[in-house]
């Protein structure tokens, strides 16, 4: 995978959106989604391709955030997987070194500027940026922020399943909570009247997408609930990162029929550039299509 870039925009009514992206770059399917052996990805090709798969038959993936402007706020939505970050020697996101802060700044956010930060949920590449190593402790790295957590997310991995959540919220989340500036809110909780979350869960217990409404701009942020286009078309591969596989395929299916043939914008959390799509049916399927930006 390679380091990421400064973002790309787009507009929804009053809001501003960009692209952040830490790390981009090919991935083995069934690293991820045990279903998508090379003959049933092939299926595929002639609408994932060229941007969410090479010609060597590899998903395109990214690990991105997405930075929502209003008039009045500024909110960061997913913090990937950040920098010296002990994930037990495994990679790939062992003890990460990227430019992911400088790039967030070229785009025009520095750290102190972000009024909102909201985690889809608690995994390992969706909270790192919530801190970094200052000094031999963790800090958090966006000091003015709110970050928002779904209490039912909060609960689920604060209780210490494993070693590797335990680490994971000791460096990436903890901090945040003992600096005061963790809110745990319920999974529908409405940040503006152009904002707001949408329960998805499955993936985690407490997952969230995020919702956004403004003028004539209608979009919604995916989180996990899928983390590829082929599974627009394929609503019941799931990943092997998911809680509760059932849960996670019904969300998806739910997702995918309450987005379809809509005007929604559908901006994939791990969907390669160029990331902004809709959702359309074909035959008795659905396909992924890339959507104009501006």
């Amino acid at each position: 995978m390679t380091n990421g870039t400064p973002g790309r925009f787009m507009t929804l009514g009053r809001l501003r959106l960009a692209v952040v992206v830490e790390r981009a770059g090919p991935t083995r399917p069934t690293w991820l989604l045990p279903d998508a052996v090379p003959e049933a990805i092939e299926r595929h090709r002639d609408w994932l391709s060229p941007w969410f798969l090479d010609d060597k038959g590899r998903f395109l993936q990214s690990i991105h955030s997405f930075v929502v402007q209003t008039p009045e706020l500024t909110i960061l939505v997913d913090t990937c997987v950040g920098n010296d970050k002990d994930r037990g020697g495994r990679p790939p996101f062992h003890m990460m070194r990227t430019s992911f802060l400088d790039d967030l700044r070229t785009a025009g956010f520095p750290r102190e500027a972000i009024d909102v930060v909201v985690c889809t949920h608690l995994h390992v590449d969706h909270v790192g940026w919530n801190t970094r190593l200052e000094n031999g402790r963790w800090v958090p790295t966006f000091p003015r922020a709110r970050h928002l957590f779904a209490r039912r997310e909060w609960e689920h991995w604060s209780s210490g399943l494993d070693e590797d959540t335990r680490r994971i919220m000791a460096d990436s989340v903890q901090p945040v909570r003992e600096a005061g500036l963790a809110d745990l809110v319920d999974m529908d909780h409405r940040i503006s009247d152009e904002i707001w979350l949408e329960p998805t869960p499955g993936h985690t217990p407490g997952h969230v997408s995020v919702r956004l409404r403004s003028g004539d701009g209608d979009a919604v942020i995916t989180g996990d609930l899928m983390h590829h286009p082929v599974q627009v078309a394929e609503p019941e591969w799931g990943s092997h990162f998911d809680s509760d596989v059932a849960q996670a395929r019904k969300t998806r299916r739910d997702f995918v029929e309450r987005y379809a043939d809509t005007p929604v914008i559908v901006l994939g959390t791990h969907f390669h550039h160029p990331t902004a799509g809709r959702i359309v049916r074909q035959g008795a399927a659905w396909r992924f299509v890339v959507a104009a930006t501006r």
